[in-house]
């Protein structure tokens, strides 16, 4: 499995307008890239304009397919003013589990 972890930083005045533009972009790369195995999107509480992201594909191929679907294209040119900062790392999952409540 190809893991993609990234790291924003969003521009303070534009906190309320970039998280809806993230949850929708998380959404449709699940509902519409089989590839797309998980898509989690996490803020801090603490400071709110950090976001995180954790992402698995099947594969490398998976990911490159997603960058390049219309969606993320749109998400990715409406945020690009909205950041400060974006940091991407790609890594691959070794082994991963899930905890059931």
């Amino acid at each position: 499995m190809f893991v993609v972890t990234v790291h924003f930083s969003v521009k303070r005045n534009q906190i309320e307008q970039f998280k809806p533009l993230m949850l929708e972009n998380a959404r449709l790369s699940l509902e519409l890239e089989p590839g797309c195995k998980q898509f989690d999107v996490c803020f801090d509480p603490s400071e709110p304009w950090e976001c995180f992201l954790y992402e698995i594909y099947d594969d490398k191929p998976a990911f490159e397919k997603h960058l390049q679907m219309p969606h993320f294209k749109l998400f990715d040119k409406k945020v690009a003013e909205m950041l400060d900062n974006k940091i991407v790392k790609t890594l691959t999952l070794v082994q991963g589990s899930v905890l059931s409540s």
